[in-house]
């Protein structure tokens, strides 16, 4: 644009100097004005210049679908929605900041603290441990740059961005050749995945340590040794992270978003409707009634005698009903009753039992499980009235 307007200065005799060169947006005008047409295009310049959110992008890590322009305005409004909400506009116009602070301010704070917030929400163990990694080369003594030698009095290399900077192993030479980015990452599927450590850590204690650092930083020199090559720190970051089982759980709503067309999805109600609650009490009604008719034919069986019928009750629990499931000759010993007196009553017992007519297997196991209730219920007070006898 300067140079544009330099060209056409000499045909413009009424204007005596050259227009300077905007390096911030007109955020004091638009904000005194109220201006939010103008606010929101000058936030949906800083994010789509941002390089945090172009590489986010190119990554898949802020969206999972729709086309660049969508997530930068979906990436605008959650800005706009974000500095309304904490009153920062406000806050701009009182301590009467200039353009260039307040963009600064915004781009510099308030949207890498929104996107840095988003990848922790969205990929929480990368997150951590990209950040691990990063300290780690940037700390350890077994490390060193490697693409600042002769360049230290240069303007561009305090400026350069973390991820863009080149590290290597610190005995290797500085003329150490590189090698592509294909062939780094063969080399570093050489190293077999790490274990994962279960260990909890952090403030609230749910999350896992994943790596210690000590097993994290030979394995950042692992990775270094098997690549034989300084590699940029992001590179570098991925390959690491290639070599551990991280999991990044990321909650989403079941619910339809907006470009669903209206149709939500909603989770499969386990519980009962009122007509099988409905079905469900009768037939639990006609399992009762299947085991009174049952017990009456038992009891006719043994012709009312209580003594007889007790027995009964017995061989039933024992040998049919009670999940300890002991033999015969057991059942014969704690009712105190021979073996072939057990073997009787069980065959009486089966003669009812195919005396009852069931339509469907739902109503026998129902009759089972009510039959197991009040058999145990008698046979529990009847033990409870011979103690007490």
């Amino acid at each position: 644009m300067t140079s544009a307007t330099e060209e056409k200065t000499p045909s413009q005799p009424g204007r005596s100097h050259e227009r300077p060169a905007r390096h911030a947006g007109a955020w004091v005008e638009a904000l005194r004005r109220s201006d939010v047409s103008r606010l929101w295009t000058e936030l949906q310049r800083l994010v789509i210049n941002h390089p945090l959110v172009r590489a986010s992008h190119s990554a898949g890590l802020l969206v999972e679908e729709g086309d660049r322009g969508s997530a930068y305005l979906d990436m605008t409004q959650e800005l706009f929605v974000t500095l309304l909400a904490k009153s920062r506009f406000q806050h701009y116009l009182d301590t009467e900041m200039t353009d260039s602070e307040i963009e600064c301010e915004i781009s510099q704070i308030e949207l890498t603290n929104l996107l840095t917030a988003e990848l922790r929400k969205r990929h929480p163990e990368s997150y951590r441990l990209a950040r691990r990694i990063s300290t780690i080369i940037q700390s350890s003594a077994n490390f060193r740059r490697v693409d600042n030698a002769g360049s230290a009095g240069g303007e561009d290399e305090p400026h350069r961005r973390l991820v863009d900077r080149i590290y290597g192993l610190r005995e290797w030479r500085e003329d150490k050749p590189r090698r592509g980015a294909q062939e780094l990452e063969q080399r570093a599927h050489l190293i077999p995945v790490r274990q994962r450590d279960t260990r909890m850590v952090g403030c609230t204690g749910d999350a896992q340590i994943i790596i210690s650092n000590s097993d994290l930083e030979d394995l950042i020199v692992s990775v270094l040794e098997a690549c034989d090559s300084p590699v940029d720190v992001r590179s570098l970051r991925g390959l690491v992270m290639s070599r551990l089982p991280v999991m990044d759980i990321y909650l989403v709503p079941i619910g339809g978003g907006d470009d669903d067309e209206g149709k939500g999805y909603e989770p499969v109600d386990g519980r009962e409707n009122p007509e099988q609650s409905l079905l469900r009490r009768e037939s639990e009604h006609e399992a009762a009634n299947f085991v009174d008719e049952f017990l009456r034919g038992l009891h006719a069986a043994v012709r009312g005698k209580t003594k007889q019928y007790d027995r009964m009750l017995g061989v039933l629990w024992y040998c049919y009903l009670s999940p300890a499931h002991i033999t015969q000759l057991e059942a014969a010993a704690r009712l105190n009753v021979s073996d072939s007196l057990v073997s009787d009553y069980r065959r009486r017992i089966e003669q009812q039992l195919r005396a009852l007519a069931f339509r469907e297997i739902e109503e026998a196991r129902r009759f089972e499980i009510a039959l197991r209730e009040r058999v145990w219920t008698l046979v529990a007070v009847g033990a409870e009235e011979s103690v007490a006898v």
